[in-house]
């Protein structure tokens, strides 16, 4: 009998996500096939104590279902690294671009990727200037202010007026230090998903968010039963094609490898197609989209596990 792989699930950690990370982590250890893998979980505490040292005790691979800073930003990825073990997912720089909405975006507008609108400053620049609307003026209202280093839709206000701009920047300072705000836009939301290495990877069919209110909030996201998402979306093959194609290109443009889910807006009216976010660890929960984008393509969860897997060995050439 071949011997298991032995997989050390990551998850919890001390971001705000912790508790998203938990339910993505639990989806995979309950779905990795156990004549193949040997699951074992690491649980990082809310204050980014391990409970195991993998250096002594090196699984064979890490999957690291981390969501937000420490998990997803880079850090984790960057001590797997210089402990030599293989790990799913995304490495330290396009980890840690993905995760900053400010980096990401250079590196789309670097790629002529398009993206809606915005400016961002950080917490010195708005304490000290006593003309806040001199630093969102070149924006219509309404406006989504954002911690630039946050997911999960934590930290996010949509603002109508200077009032309700001043309350959201101080509750995305919460979350960090630089901030974001775009330009609202009347469109449709849509994901598609991303699989592969760096050289070739595949996009997923596109799929539509369903938004209860102004965005796809947490509640809606974690806590809701309520349905989040129609995959396939029901788009124009013009419209479809291109969403993959984008995909593929914001993918390449962070230097992406092993998986990916990227966020867009649609505007109809127009055709226009806005790359809002790339998610380099999107959840893993059974209700999240990414792993149903790729069941809706053929791939189900079970084999997108796998192929996850044998990209991390392919990356580290076991």
């Amino acid at each position: 009998m071949t011997e298991r792989v032995r997989v050390a699930v990551l998850a919890g950690g001390p971001s705000a996500e912790h508790e998203v990370s938990l339910q993505s982590a639990q989806a995979v250890l309950d779905a990795l096939p156990r004549e193949l893998y040997e699951p074992v979980a690491v649980i990082i505490d809310r204050r980014g104590r391990w409970p195991v040292d993998l250096r002594r005790d090196p699984p064979d691979v890490v999957f690291p279902v981390l969501h937000g800073p420490f998990g997803e930003d880079g850090v984790v990825q960057g001590h797997l690294e210089t402990l030599g073990i293989p790990y799913v997912g995304c490495g330290v720089m396009a980890s840690a671009v993905a995760m900053n909405k400010v980096a990401m975006r250079r590196m789309f507008l670097a790629e002529d990727i398009p993206v809606t609108p915005h400016v961002w400053f950080t917490e010195h620049e708005w304490r000290t200037t006593t003309d806040h609307w001199g630093l969102v003026k070149s924006l219509d209202w309404p406006m989504y202010v954002k911690p630039a280093g946050m997911g999960s839709s934590i930290g996010i206000s949509r603002v109508t007026s200077m009032e309700e701009l001043r309350a959201g920047v101080e509750l995305a300072l919460a979350h960090d230090r630089v901030i974001i705000v775009e330009q609202a836009v009347t469109a449709r939301e849509l994901i598609c998903g991303v699989l592969g290495g760096h050289d070739t990877p595949d996009a997923s069919v596109p799929g539509e968010l369903i938004v209860p209110g102004d965005w796809l909030d947490y509640a809606a996201k974690y806590l809701s039963q309520a349905e989040i998402a129609v995959i396939p979306a029901v788009l124009p093959e013009r419209v479809t094609e291109n969403v993959r194609e984008l995909s593929l290109r914001a993918f390449r443009a962070i230097g992406g490898y092993g998986l990916s889910r990227v966020d867009f807006l649609y505007e109809e009216d127009t055709g226009r197609l806005y790359v809002l976010e790339i998610n380099t660890m999107p959840g893993f929960t059974s209700r999240s989209v990414y792993a149903r984008a790729w069941e809706a393509s053929g791939v189900p969860y079970p084999d997108l596990l796998r192929r996850l897997i044998d990209l991390a060995f392919a990356r580290s050439g076991s």
